[in-house]
């Protein structure tokens, strides 16, 4: 994993500064802190940051090839899993690459195939090519990778992290209505294709752009679609087995220190139980890494979302599996303390200790291993949500995840939040979506609810899932696969039926019925467990304190936060968003928040 930045110009070319990248590159160093470089072309300036996976002594970046008499340069940030059906058929046209490194594969995808050359790919990606004449650019189909970028005139400037873009002087950090509303009715979720800054754009997952003389060009590459199904039950569990294996062992390849996250829960334990397997007919054995808080063993209590604790699974999996397993303990002051660094490399404000401590989980990793697999994104397929089969949450006329709409926005004074028309403009974002998703007339309802949930969850929970992930993994140097972000697999079971899908009333029962010779029924059966949580009581004194400290010091919250109202929520303890952001939560988000607005010097604008 890397990261990119670079500007374009192809009418203004001399306006291209070599020291503005590279203080944008600088500022993402902790991304790919291997080796760092930049190239300079006629009409454009590439940087990267490289942290070394695959052909340690090759992979260099930006990389160049001569091909046909024209040079063709790429920065790129990502890995790919089908390189040796690539590579073959590179080979039968008579190319012969030079590195083990999939940057060369992606490099010849678009020479050979052009802008179809993102449906080749099977992976995770985000990547600029210049050919002398245009720049081309693409992103993954699930936004596993980051790719912002902003238009300035005659130049296109882009990167990987939005503390990059905000280094160049024609980039501002203005915040207006919109961005703001997002903010505080709808994160750590964001609108695709824009970012909360004015300046700032995203391109969208399953997008592609060119960028040349005639300006800037953009279409969607991939979207899912819905298609009958004429199989019975045994072949899509048969299926569902067949792409589960073959996507995770895809991605055991690796010439670095490789490792699995095994939370005990299902969905890292399918991963674990494929991994293991293989690494044992290789003779080898996996290493795995569990999660826990200190204090958590006397403080936690049972709740519809967490109803037992993780820990013993876990160890009990690993125990099975025969993994070389290591279990984390946070310490509740690293927690809060983390806050803050956590909201610097998200860029936004996050998942409050959602963040910390998987910052702190990924810093303890890198210490013996670079390269690590989870277990995100199959809720969102496999319909692991009460969502799914809950229609009411669904017609609810606001995201589901989302119990509270009004609750952040109520905590501000309402000409700071405009509250009712903060809260209808995301509400419409909702509506919108709702009809976008692809469906068939011969749906039943069942499965015209489970085809909506797994829309929504995928372009919007899922997305902030692996935000975080990215973020947190690569703040540390620490490179995260997630195997069910195999755009084959959401393909296939996107169009399963609903009744395989959740047969007796149980979540991912398709999953779990394909995972039978993998996996114990103390696990295969297990009901659904989040990311684990701090229920340590000093965690809520720590970032009372810490809250408190900022609004004496002034700022942000301080000139708008509508105290009273506060003072009413902390005397309860809802659950907000998601699954785990309760009221401990909420104060470590206004944290965040104020300390977003200060760091980036955010100016709001109407």
């Amino acid at each position: 994993m890397c990261s990119i930045c670079g500007a374009v110009s192809f009418k203004d070319s001399p306006s291209l500064s070599y020291s503005v990248i590279e203080k944008m590159n600088k500022s993402m160093k902790h991304r790919g802190p291997d080796e760092s470089d930049i190239f300079t072309g006629e009409c454009a300036i590439f940087g990267h940051n490289r942290l070394s996976v695959m052909d340690l002594e090759n992979g260099k970046q930006p990389f160049s090839v001569i091909y046909g008499n024209k040079k063709y340069t790429i920065v790129y940030n990502g890995e790919i899993y089908n390189c040796s059906e690539l590579k073959k058929e590179f080979e039968k046209r008579g190319i012969r690459l030079k590195t083990k490194c999939d940057t060369e594969i992606v490099l010849y995808s678009y020479i050979v195939y052009g802008k179809d050359c993102p449906q080749m790919l099977n992976g995770i990606f985000a990547f600029a090519i210049y050919d002398g004449e245009s720049v081309f650019f693409a992103r993954d189909r699930f936004g596993v990778k980051p790719f912002y970028y902003a238009l300035k005139g005659n130049e296109l400037i882009f990167a990987s992290e939005i503390k990059a873009m905000l280094k160049h002087p024609l980039i501002s950090s203005k915040i207006d209505k919109r961005g703001l509303w997002q903010i505080l009715y709808l994160s750590p979720n964001f609108v695709s294709g824009e970012s909360v800054f004015c300046d700032i754009l995203e391109l969208c997952p399953g997008e592609c752009m060119i960028f040349g003389q005639d300006g800037l060009t953009k279409w969607k590459y991939w979207q899912i679609t819905a298609k009958p199904y004429f199989k019975d039950r045994s072949y899509a569990i048969e299926k569902t087995k067949e792409l589960m294996v073959d996507a995770v062992t895809r991605q055991l390849e690796s010439d670095v220190p490789l490792s699995v996250l095994l939370s005990g829960g299902l969905d890292s334990s399918v991963v674990s139980a494929i991994a293991s397997k293989h690494y044992k007919e290789k003779g080898l054995t996996l290493d795995t890494y569990s999660f826990e808080y200190e204090g958590n063993k006397e403080s936690f209590a049972k709740s519809l979302f967490q109803p037992e604790k993780d820990d013993d699974f876990a160890i009990y999996l690993a125990d099975y599996l025969g993994t070389n397993h290591t279990v984390l303990t946070c310490p509740t002051n690293e927690v809060s303390k983390l806050l803050t660094t956590s909201t610097i490399y998200r860029d936004l404000v996050g998942q409050a200790d959602i963040d910390s401590s998987l910052l702190y989980f990924c810093k303890e990793i890198k210490k013996n291993h670079t390269v690590t697999l989870s277990g995100e994104c199959s809720d969102e397929i496999f319909g692991g949500y009460p969502w799914f089969y809950r229609a009411e949450m669904l017609y609810s006329d606001f995201f589901p995840w989302i119990h509270s709409p009004r609750l952040r926005a109520s905590l501000f004074r309402d000409d700071v939040s405009n509250s009712d028309t903060g809260y209808d403009y995301v509400r419409d974002i909702y509506k919108k979506s709702l009809t976008e998703c692809p469906v068939l007339e011969s749906d039943s309802d069942e499965m015209r609810v489970s085809r909506i949930a797994s829309y929504l969850s995928v372009n919007y929970f899922m997305t902030s899932l692996l935000q975080r992930k990215d973020r947190m993994s690569m703040a540390s140097g620490v490179e995260v696969r997630v195997p069910f972000a195999d755009h084959r697999i959401f393909e296939f079971v996107f169009n399963v039926p609903w009744e395989y899908k959740f047969e007796n009333g149980v979540e991912k029962s398709l999953l779990r019925n394909s995972m039978v010779d993998y996996l114990p029924d103390k696990i295969l059966w297990r009901k659904k467990s989040p990311y684990p949580k701090t229920h340590n009581p000093e965690y809520m004194k720590n970032v009372l304190g810490l809250l408190d400290e900022r609004l004496k010091k002034g700022g942000y919250l301080s000139e708008r936060l509508d105290k009273h109202r506060l003072d009413d929520i902390l005397q309860r303890n809802d659950t907000w968003f998601g699954q785990l952001m309760s009221t401990p939560q909420l104060i470590a988000w206004l944290i965040q928040l104020d300390y977003f607005m200060e760091h980036f010097n955010v100016n709001l604008v109407d």
